[in-house]
């Protein structure tokens, strides 16, 4: 599945909401959207001029909606998901996030942690409608880098 506008992205994140992510390969199981805020939101605080990044965060966690059950699917659905929207950086940090190994590059790194994070983190992250300029902003950006390719 190929998302196609940021209204589709924004239905499937709000579909999110009550689903969790597979028991047993992580410590913690946890509510897919809210993981998703928090993780973003961690991205926002510590590199708030990269919105790429933020986004990435916010999307890395809809494979288990794309393809349940199959766990091991779940990065590349996601990337695939987003990649024609939202552009290959941010494909490849949803792709990449979770083989992150050190030394690893830089965003992954970030990426990686603040998804750790935002499992166990228990702060307010806000609404997903406050996200909805920045994926708009993303897209555009995204959708004029491949006009001029």
């Amino acid at each position: 599945m190929e998302l196609r506008s940021v209204e589709e992205l924004m239905d499937l994140l709000h579909a999110c909401r009550g689903s969790w992510d597979a028991p047993g390969l992580r410590s913690r199981r946890v509510d897919l959207h809210q993981h998703a805020l928090q993780t973003a939101a961690l991205l926002r605080r510590r590199r708030p001029a990269d919105k790429e990044l933020q986004v990435a965060g916010l999307v890395h966690a809809i494979g288990p909606l794309l393809r349940p059950g199959d766990e091991a699917a779940h990065p590349d659905c996601a990337a695939d998901a987003v990649r024609g929207l939202l552009g290959e950086r941010v494909s490849r940090l949803v792709r990449e996030h979770h083989r992150c190994e050190l030394p690893a590059d830089d965003d992954l790194l970030r990426l990686r942690q603040a998804d750790e994070e935002g499992r166990s983190a228990g702060f307010d992250a806000g609404v997903l409608e406050d996200w909805r300029t920045v994926l708009e902003l993303v897209a555009a950006r995204n959708s004029r880098l491949g006009a001029v390719d």
